[in-house]
């Protein structure tokens, strides 16, 4: 009928499941009946045709059928095929009833397969919008004859039977068992199965389908076969006199013309040449490049000369409307005015200033070469970081300062080669590639396309979607990517493609290479209370209807839902609790509160509850040796840990608990070996291993932990245990430790040191080659008030972090209601360690 669109496609999938699932039984024939129009096709009783359903009203009417659990529709054809919303007076008054056997739905239409049942006539019109419904009187096709009208029927079907069959042999599309046609019983079916296949115009095909007496109906069919069967013979005998006399020149258009007049006589000239001519002018108009112009012209030749309404018709069609509606020559203008952009960048994201830089030098670069006329092969960016910090909406925002169309493809769950290349048009139901289609959605050739989350590739019998991206994404071959069902080059080089994914470790190496990595951390506590008051609650009150007037967000209460509501390194968890503290406001202005409210701590407390989640916070557990804090990256921010130390009598025995991962009980391992080779040095028996078994504890025991990170914490632990000397307090540390002692860089800076500044730590601890991470990534205004120490080896590491033997330490105790100061001293050292052979502290 007409493209199809998907406004109701959520609810035809149930549709689907419940049809194809019901059984197949014919239930009575309703009185009134939901009608649909056909705009240039006749369906006949007993047989079974195809049809495809494009128009909304039409659609709905196939749904509420099906709803009803009725299976019957009436099927009638419409006067003028171009008729769009046909009423009662636009449709012939005969029609046949039709049950739905089959339905399937595809991106562009909704496919019936339906059975021709009884004819009727429309006895009232009920309903004309949204589609036609009408009472029906139904026909009987079977007829009581006499002696006299049984010879002529005889003589009409034998007749019929033979004309047909002649015209079979003569055609070149009908298959050779309609030769059997004679073998149909009773006769009325023979002779709707005729008129159903014979190449006759829809006019012609409506005058049998309402002519009611059997006889009268027999001889009009029989007039329309014999002079069918006469063309088809002339045409023959014509191609058989002139086919020696002709070059192959006059032979084609001698041929094309013959055809022309054989689909004119037929009635299907017109609808088939109105599409192929349609087709012409808007391949003409798309300004098609020359290579995929010849693939389309050949196309549209073969399209020419097929049977409308054949199979391969379709196909051909759906092919060349692809390539008319792709936009190879339409784009839209850049608008590189960098402080437009950066303006732009800014209005819609708070912080990020690294990342908003580098994408101004991105298309500063892009400017300047335009500008000169030079081609543009720059990298494809990707956005990585923890889910929440806009790495989406980045892409969003910099649509729209170029002036740019937007495209969003998930690549999440994708497996299947085909969703990226497309499939080759040998398939039944074959479509283009995501990446051709979403051009096509965008109506130009150089939108932002967005790859999210291209981390989540995955890949299987069906072929791998990463290696399939290999091309699209190298600037120097996307210039003539080649998707498998369009079969011919398309120039991606004008898309400004963007990539997101949370990790890098599940990307395959050539296609990392491929692309530019910019990493997006998570958000400090001060940045999430800024986003919150910039964008999230103004969001949110709109939302939920209420004004700025009505309601105000203290920074102290969106302070609180940062802390104790959520934990993540983004924000989606702070909008959903803004967006809950909304509705309890809204709720009590909907109650009769006129006043204005205020939203402070107090009251995030009365609409959320208790705080679901408490920071680690620094305590006096490393007023004894053994204990230490190291600092954790997770991937919702930093943290604190506490690592302690148990020995017993024992022998040569390290036990690892609290769900320490592989590489971070090599980590604890490495360490004892360290200390064990610098026994001497650290003041320690060398042989307190023959003589000691060793505990070692990260608290929390029910999380998992892992990574290389701590194994400086674990080398003061184990030091501080065997030495007695103490840690000092609200000091924190991370760095990987290798054998020989040195301290190695680590990941996750500014996370560790925001959760040390969080939980009151003062002096930290950090490898050498970690300085510029701090200093780039953190602010000197989160800096203030903390001393960082910066180290090569663990022997750096032990002079800082250990208290001399012997010193007393000041803690806080409760005594009634105050807190007094109190000295503590350590516990007397074990007898093999009082008098260590060599000092402690270097030289």
């Amino acid at each position: 009928m007409e493209e199809n669109t998907d406004s109701l496609a959520d609810e035809l999938e149930n549709v689907f499941d419940q049809l194809n699932t019901e059984t197949q039984e014919t239930p009575p024939i309703p009185e009134e009946l939901n009608l649909l129009p056909l705009r240039d096709a006749v369906i006949f009783p007993v047989l079974v045709a195809p049809i495809v359903v494009g128009r909304d009203p039409y659609i709905r009417l196939i749904s509420d059928s099906v709803r009803d659990g009725n299976r019957m529709i009436g099927i009638v054809t419409q006067r003028e095929p171009t008729t769009e919303h046909p009423g009662a007076k636009d449709v012939y008054p005969t029609g046949v009833v039709v049950t739905i056997r089959m339905m399937n739905r595809n991106r562009d239409s909704t496919q019936l397969l339906v059975q021709g049942i009884q004819r009727f006539q429309i006895q009232q019109v009920l309903q004309e919008e949204p589609y036609l419904r009408a009472k029906i009187t139904l026909i009987d096709d079977a007829v009581v004859l006499d002696d006299e009208e049984k010879v002529q029927v005889e003589a009409l079907r034998r007749e019929l039977a033979a004309t047909f069959g002649k015209i079979v042999e003569l055609s070149n599309d009908m298959p050779d068992h309609f030769k059997e046609i004679e073998q149909v019983t009773p006769v009325w079916t023979m002779t709707d199965m005729i008129a159903a296949h014979a190449h006759l115009s829809t006019t012609e095909k409506m005058q049998i389908l309402e002519t009611l007496p059997l006889i009268e109906r027999m001889q009009t069919l029989h007039s329309y076969l014999v002079r069918e069967s006469q063309i088809m013979e002339l045409g023959a005998n014509i191609h058989s006199q002139a086919a020696s006399e002709m070059g192959k020149a006059q032979r084609d258009y001698y041929l094309r013309e013959q055809l022309k007049a054989i689909h004119k006589e037929l009635g299907e000239g017109d609808e088939r040449g109105r599409d192929v001519d349609e087709l012409r002018e808007r391949l003409d108009a798309a300004q098609i490049p020359t290579e995929a112009r010849k693939e389309a012209d050949r196309e549209l030749e073969r399209m020419s000369r097929m049977a409308f309404g054949a199979p391969e018709y379709t196909v051909v069609r759906t092919y060349l409307d692809l390539m008319a509606s792709l936009p190879w020559a339409k784009s839209t203008e850049d608008n590189l005015d960098i402080p437009h952009v950066k303006d732009v960048l800014d209005a819609d994201h708070y912080g990020l200033d690294k990342i908003k830089d580098r994408l101004l030098e991105f298309l500063a670069v892009r400017k300047i070469k335009l500008e000169r006329g030079e081609p543009v092969r720059q990298p494809i960016l990707c956005f990585v970081g923890p889910p929440g910090v806009g790495k989406t909406s980045l892409g969003r925002s910099i649509a729209r300062a170029m002036g740019r169309e937007f495209y969003r493809l998930s690549l999440g769950g994708v497996r299947d080669e085909a969703e990226i290349r497309g499939h080759r048009r040998t398939y039944i139901g074959a479509m283009a590639g995501q990446i051709i289609t979403g051009l096509k959605r965008a109506g130009t050739n150089n939108p932002v396309f967005l790859l999210d989350e291209i981390d989540k590739l995955a890949h299987d019998h069906r072929g791998d979607p990463s290696s399939a991206l290999l091309e699209a994404l190298d600037p120097e071959q996307n210039v003539t990517f080649r998707d498998n069902y369009l079969d011919t080059p398309f120039d991606l080089s004008n898309v400004l493609f963007l990539t997101t994914a949370n990790s890098l470790d599940t990307i395959q190496g050539p296609l990392r290479d491929r692309m530019e990595i910019i990493e997006l951390t998570g958000y400090t506590e001060q940045e999430k209370v800024a986003i919150a008051r910039q964008h999230l609650v103004p969001k949110q009150l709109g939302e939920h209807g209420l004004t700025a007037e009505q309601v105000t967000i203290t920074d102290d209460a969106l302070m609180a839902l940062v802390q104790g509501h959520t934990r993540e390194a983004g924000v989606r968890s702070m909008e959903r609790q803004v967006a809950a503290i909304c509705r309890k406001v809204t709720r009590l202005f909907a109650e009769g509160r006129t006043e204005p409210l205020v939203v402070n701590r107090g009251k995030v407390a009365e609409f959320l509850g208790a705080p679901r989640y408490e920071f680690e916070e620094l305590d006096d557990r490393t007023s004894v040796p053994g204990v230490a804090v190291g600092l954790v990256w997770t991937p919702v921010g930093g943290d604190v840990i506490y690592i302690e130390a148990q020995k017993m009598e024992g022998s040569k025995t390290l036990q690892l608990t609290g769900q320490l991962g592989d590489v971070m009980q090599e980590s604890a391992k490495a360490a004892l070996s360290y200390i064990r080779a610098h026994a001497n040095e650290l003041g320690i028996a060398a042989n307190f291993w023959s003589e000691t078994e060793i505990h070692i504890h990260v608290p929390a025991g029910a999380t998992p932990k892992d990574g290389p990170s701590a194994g400086v914490t674990m080398t003061t632990v184990i030091t501080s245990l065997l030495t007695g000397r103490r840690v000092k307090p609200r000091l924190a540390m991370t760095g990987e430790v290798t054998l020989t002692g040195r301290v190695l860089p680590v990941g996750g800076v500014k996370e560790k040191v925001l959760a040390a500044k969080r939980s009151g730590v003062t002096t930290v601890i950090l490898p050498a080659r970690n300085r510029k991470d701090l200093e780039e990534d953190i602010p000197a205004e989160l800096r203030k008030g903390m001393t960082f120490h910066f180290v090569d080896s663990v022997r750096d590491v032990l002079d800082l972090a250990l208290e001399p033997i012997g010193k007393p330490r000041r803690i806080r105790v409760k005594t009634g209601t105050e807190t007094q100061p109190t000295a503590m001293t350590p516990p007397p050292l074990p007898e093999p360690l009082q008098q260590p052979s060599v000092p402690p502290a270097r030289a």
